[in-house]
This record gives structure tokens, C-alpha cells and sequence, in this order.
């Protein structure tokens, strides 16, 4: 069969009032379907378009055989977070991208399998009969940071035999996975699996414990800890720096997805934790975050939601599903367009005025130049608007310590290995690359992971460092 079998989604007129999950997912019926489509190719250019090095004809093949459980086994053999990367990764960029069915068609639905199996995992309860808790005797690390970089990094090193605690700064674990994606995207559900799947097999997480203030890096060695990662992501939001942005109204993504979904404040009554959007919104931004704030806006009560780019649609970084799923909610696309200055009455946002653009020559992201055009300017109504233009990396904790080497933008610098300026500590992740997708985050915890197995295997220990004051 050569024809990609289609996964189910709720009507737009449905889920647009609601949190519940876009995407329905496979049946038993469809996914074995969908697994024989895969060629199974010897050389698997699907495995080398995976960060996370996942065997994915195997699994595949597994599925068309029904043997779901042992497809999921081959997946966590790599891979931690199945369930998550099934819903959220850009497989089309990736795995998919180098699928050969895809040379002459469409590519096997490779996340969408990914997903069944998770699901079907977890709707058996497979692991919490099987997994267990193996001996702590290979040393101690500590994890910096519970996004997909921290707990991939966890995975590996418990399979290991390492004991492993992760330091999460919020009051529940999972970084961006939890407070950056909206849950019709990602259920809590799903995420609280699978973290549960690590805490289970040996992984300790502390809560409410910010590394830096808390403690600090030398505080960590004095408690024995053998090896030190950092994963703290990029959550320090980038802004448009134009007149009047810091109205009323404004927010940026990382503020305004944060408390809609780890403070609940799309469940306002029940959580006193309300987001304030009016009846009109703007998103300024191309990209995932962007298309997950405007959905959003939608789903809290604005009746006109805009995505506002400076380039076309062609050029959004955004997946291309995912721009679908907005259009078809009602989302309007603003292209060519710049803001110039947030119009405000009050305190309080009334407008913006932006400038129409064209495209020039292309830039270092390979994506042509926008330009402004001379005298298009134009302004619009909106009571609320998000800017969504990217995030940089967490300063706090490499402020903290002078020895450790920061790149142009704030990013921790590391070697191919992961390893920073101190030996024993290595990080991975958005701090690393800045904002990126969350299997590549995952893919620099993995490496990580296997660069402090040989660095505590060779009997080396991280033996502290000096650090500026946490007071």
C-alpha cells in the first residue's frame, strides 16, 4: 500500500473550545496497516535522521507483526520519552525526512507509530508491572534541569546503573514539555507517564530547587555527586523592542504559555490563575510557539486570533501540520508584516502599528531578508498580543561561575562530547544550541550521558569549582 494512512483529528468546530487533544491517534487496525507500508531498508536512512538513534524499522516491523509491546521495548532502548516525541517531534524535518518510501510518495508515519505504541503501553500498564529499580553503584549524578535534555540524559544513565537526581526549579518536572506545549498537543497525562516511567526506574527528582541559588555547583560536589549536567534550556524570552511593548496586555510566549499550562489558567474558576485575553489577539512569530500561542488565545476566548511574520508562509519555521491545525481553527495570517510600535491607551494595549515588508537576498538562516517597504504603514486593532520571536538561554546559573565558558549569545560552550570548561560538568540542550526542537534537546542529553559514563567509568570525578557567591 502506498497510500499514508491518515490519523484522526477532532472536528475544528469542536476542539477550538476546548483542551482536549487535537490528534486522536491510530487504532490497533490503522497502525498495522501504516507499519506495513515501511520497506524495511537495510540501511535505514530513517535511524541517522533520528537525534535520538531510535531503530525505528525495527519497531516498525514489530508493529505489523501486533507484538506492540516489544516495539515499545525497542524504542526505549533509545529513546525515554516515546510517547512525548511521538506527538511533538518534527519528524518530517528528521526521521521521516529520510524515509525512502518517501522518495517516490508519502514517508510511513513514523511519529504517529511512535505514538501508538506509547499509547498503547500505557493504556496496558506494561511497565509499572515490569520495571523495577536495578543497583546504584556505578556513581551519582546530578541533572540540572528536568526539560527533554535532563530527563533523556536521566534515562540513559539509570539504565547504567548510575544513581541519578534531577533539580527541576519549578514545582513539577519536565521544563518546556510541560509549560511551553499546550495540552491539546501534549496531555499532562502523557508527559506525567513517562516521567513517572524514570522515577520508577531509580531516578530521583527534587522540586522547588533552583541550582545556583539553592545550591551551587560546589554544593553538588560536596554532596558527591560524581558528574554534573546541565540542562536549563533557553527560557529567557527575546522581545521586539519597540514603543510601547510593555503595556498592559502584552505578554511574552514564554510568560503567557507558562501560566496558561503549569498554573492551569485555561481551567480559571477551578485554578485562580486567569490569563487576560480580549476579544481581539495578535501573535507576533513564525514558528511552533507562535502557532501554540495563537491556538491558545483561541481556546481562552478571543473571537479574532492574527499570526503576524515578517516573512511569508513559505518561510515559517513552524511544522507544517501545525499550521494547518490553525487555519483550520479560524487563525488569520498577517505576512510581510512588522510591528513598529504597540499603541496603547490607558496602560493598556489598543493597537499596533507595523509596516508591510518584502522579501530581499536570504539571510544567515538561509531564509531570504525581510525588508520594509517605504510609506506601508498601517495599524490594527488587538486588545492582547504575544510575542512569540524566540527565547534565549537561562542566565542564571552560568552567571554563577566564572570558569564556565559562555558563547556570544549566553550559551554554555561545549565539545562534541557535551563537555564544558569544567571537567565533570556537561550540558546539552536548548542552553547549549539555544531554542530547538525537543528530540534534538534529547539527542545532546543521550550524548551527554555517554560522554560522563566514560569520564566516571575512567575513575574521574568533578571535584568542585570556584563560584561566585549564591547569596
Amino acid at each position: 500500500m502506498k497510500e499514508r494512512v491518515r490519523m484522526p483529528k477532532r472536528p475544528p468546530e469542536e476542539r477550538i473550545r476546548s483542551f482536549e487533544e487535537v490528534a486522536l491517534g491510530y487504532t490497533e487496525e490503522e497502525a498495522v496497516r501504516e507499519a506495513k507500508r515501511c520497506l524495511q531498508c537495510k540501511k535505514a536512512p530513517c535511524i541517522q535522521g533520528c537525534p535520538v538513534e531510535v531503530n525505528i524499522p525495527e519497531f516498525i516491523r514489530l508493529i505489523a507483526e501486533r507484538k506492540f509491546i516489544s516495539a515499545w521495548k525497542v524504542i526505549k532502548e533509545t529513546n525515554s520519552l516515546p510517547g512525548v516525541c511521538g506527538r511533538v517531534c518534527p519528524q518530517e524535518m528528521q526521521c521521516e525526512k529520510a524515509c525512502v518510501r518517501g522518495k517516490k510518495g508519502e514517508p510511513v508515519a513514523i511519529g504517529a507509530l511512535e505514538r501508538f505504541v506509547a499509547d498503547w503501553e500505557m493504556k496496558e500498564g506494561y511497565a509499572e508491572k515490569e520495571i523495577s529499580s536495578p543497583p546504584r553503584n556505578k556513581g551519582k549524578v546530578a541533572i540540572v534541569g528536568s526539560g527533554p535534555a535532563g530527563l533523556s540524559c536521566a534515562g540513559e544513565l539509570i539504565r547504567w546503573g548510575y544513581k541519578v537526581t534531577i533539580f527541576e526549579s519549578l514545582h513539577e518536572p519536565g521544563g518546556v514539555l510541560r509549560y511551553g506545549i499546550p495540552e491539546f498537543r501534549l496531555p499532562r497525562k502523557v508527559l506525567d507517564r513517562e516521567i513517572s516511567l524514570l522515577a520508577k526506574a531509580g531516578v530521583e527528582i527534587i522540586t522547588d530547587c533552583l541550582i545556583g541559588k539553592t545550591y551551587t555547583l560546589q554544593d553538588l560536589s560536596e554532596m558527591g555527586y560524581h558528574a554534573i549536567f546541565i540542562g536549563t534550556g533557553a527560557g529567557y524570552p527575546y522581545f521586539l523592542n519597540i514603543p510601547g511593548e510593555t503595556a498592559s496586555g502584552v505578554y511574552s510566549a514564554n510568560e503567557f504559555l507558562t501560566r496558561t499550562n503549569l498554573m492551569k489558567a485555561y481551567r480559571f474558576p477551578e485554578y485562580d490563575t486567569p490569563v487576560e485575553v480580549g476579544e481581539k489577539t495578535g501573535v507576533v512569530g513564525g514558528g511552533n510557539v507562535a502557532m501554540d500561542s495563537a491556538r491558545v488565545a483561541l481556546r481562552l476566548g478571543s473571537k479574532e486570533v492574527w499570526i503576524i511574520y515578517r516573512r511569508t508562509e513559505k518561510e515559517m519555521p513552524a511544522r507544517r501540520e501545525e499550521v494547518e491545525n490553525a487555519k483550520e481553527e479560524g487563525i488569520k495570517f498577517l505576512l510581510l508584516t512588522q510591528p513598529v510600535e504597540v499603541l496603547t491607551e490607558g496602560g493598556k494595549i489598543k493597537g499596533l502599528k507595523c509596516i508591510k515588508m518584502k522579501l530581499g537576498e536570504p539571510d544567515e538562516s538561509g531564509r531570504r531578508r525581510p525588508i520594509p517597504i517605504e510609506n506601508s504603514q498601517f495599524t490594527i486593532s488587538l486588545d492582547t498580543l504575544v510575542v512569540a520571536i524566540g527565547q534565549g538561554p537561562n542566565p542564571l546559573l552560568p552567571s554563577t561561575v566564572p570558569q564556565l565558558k559562555i558563547g556570544e549569545k549566553g550559551n554554555i560552550v561545549v565539545d562534541e562530547e557535551g563537555s564544558t570548561s569544567i571537567p565533570g560538568v556537561y550540558a546539552g540542550g536548548d542552553i547549549v544550541t539555544g531554542a530547538a526542537t525537543v528530540i534534538e534537546a534529547m539527542g545532546g542529553g543521550r550524548k551527554a550521558a555517554q560522554a560522563i559514563h566514560r569520564f566516571i567509568s575512567s575513575g574521574k570525578r568533578f571535584t568542585g569549582c570556584y563560584i561566585i557567591s549564591k547569596r
